[in-house]
């Protein structure tokens, strides 16, 4: 027989390893924004893929909630050292985004950019390969405005902050350049297994 202590501790010690260096747990979820949160009428929203590639690619709300979509259950990090396990949402993944536009042979970066000016980067290997997806749901219910919605970006391996809220665009580059916190002395990378979390970490 296993005792209620044993199978206790040995599910603290899963949680443990599932969560980064410096971090502790929270059940809630918590609302962090650079500024006011913006209310984009979805007949007025848009995705666009730009930059390097060869025609840019724009899509309506309507025609992005036809592309297929996939469920994730994934852990999330915010530099802020809170960690939520085990978070549902419902998006569209980026490869699929990628899908349909032909790279330019130098196209290595991406920046996010979303509502309100908002801007993050990313190297575009950290988006593929079912690394990261747009949600427009979470935890079965559409993505409320103030975690981000309708829409945004999610990549659960980086610091939440590379998960840019309010989403409405991939700008493809060949070079790094800093978004909004990058800007401001955030890391350009952002692990969180490696606390990545400033410039120079």
């Amino acid at each position: 027989m296993i005792s209620r202590g044993f199978t206790g501790h040995r599910q603290s010690a899963d949680i443990e390893k599932r969560l980064p260096p410096g971090q502790y747990l929270v059940t809630d979820f918590p609302v962090l924004s650079a500024g006011p949160t913006p209310h984009t009428p979805l007949d007025r929203w848009t995705f666009t893929l730009e930059g390097l590639v060869e025609s840019p690619v724009r899509w309506s709300w309507d025609e992005f909630r036809k592309l297929t979509s996939q469920s994730s259950t994934v852990d999330i990090h915010c530099v802020t050292k809170w960690s939520k396990l085990d978070t549902k949402w419902l998006g569209v993944s980026v490869d699929t985004l990628l899908a349909a536009v032909k790279l330019k042979p130098q196209a290595r970066y991406v920046m996010a950019f979303s509502d309100g000016g908002y801007t993050t980067n990313i190297p575009l290997a950290e988006l593929v390969n079912g690394q990261a997806f747009v949600a427009y749901q979470f935890d079965d219910k559409d993505l409320a405005p103030e975690h981000g919605g309708p829409s945004r970006l999610v990549v659960p391996h980086l610091y939440f902050w590379k998960s840019a809220k309010w989403i409405r665009g991939l700008r493809l580059m060949d070079q790094d350049q800093p978004g909004f916190w990058e800007s401001l002395g955030y890391n350009m990378h952002g692990d969180p297994w490696k606390e990545e979390r400033y410039s120079g970490d």
